[in-house]
């Protein structure tokens, strides 16, 4: 072979130059998804608490002043008004299904949080080529 030949340095998948830049935005990208998931996990659980403790119906007034006619599911589990009865949002099938919504929002939530959370912590062991163990 002559002096001035060059063998071509293989570098493996994922550790070309620049690649750490990639993980980065890659990292921020799944943050931002993890912040918008967690508003809205935040909004349902608010939804649900709000649905189950509020009261609402028409207002009835007494000596004691006014107050509303129906109580909140959780206060009163079975009305009986049949006007507080016919308030979809506030019977019971429904009040699962907000809650199953906001469950399943939370664990996505979480689940992306971590992800987040390993890209960076695998972007800045890239970028300084310290390599992880395990």
């Amino acid at each position: 072979m002559a002096a001035d030949a060059t063998v071509p340095e293989v570098v493996p998948a994922g550790t070309a130059p620049g690649s750490g830049g990639k993980a980065s935005r890659d990292a921020s990208r799944v943050e931002g998804w993890s912040i918008a998931w967690m508003l809205l996990a935040l909004a349902l659980w608010g939804l649900f608490a709000f649905l189950m403790l509020a009261d609402y119906g028409p207002e009835v007034t007494s000596y004691q002043g006014s107050r509303s006619l129906c109580r909140g599911p959780l206060v009163e589990p079975w009305p009986q008004e049949r006007v507080c009865r016919s308030e979809e949002l506030r019977q019971w099938p429904s009040l699962l299904g907000i809650l199953a919504l906001a469950v399943l929002a939370t664990i996505t939530a979480a689940a992306t949080t971590v992800y987040a959370k390993v890209l960076t912590r695998l972007a800045h062991s890239e970028g300084s080529g310290v390599k992880p163990q395990g």
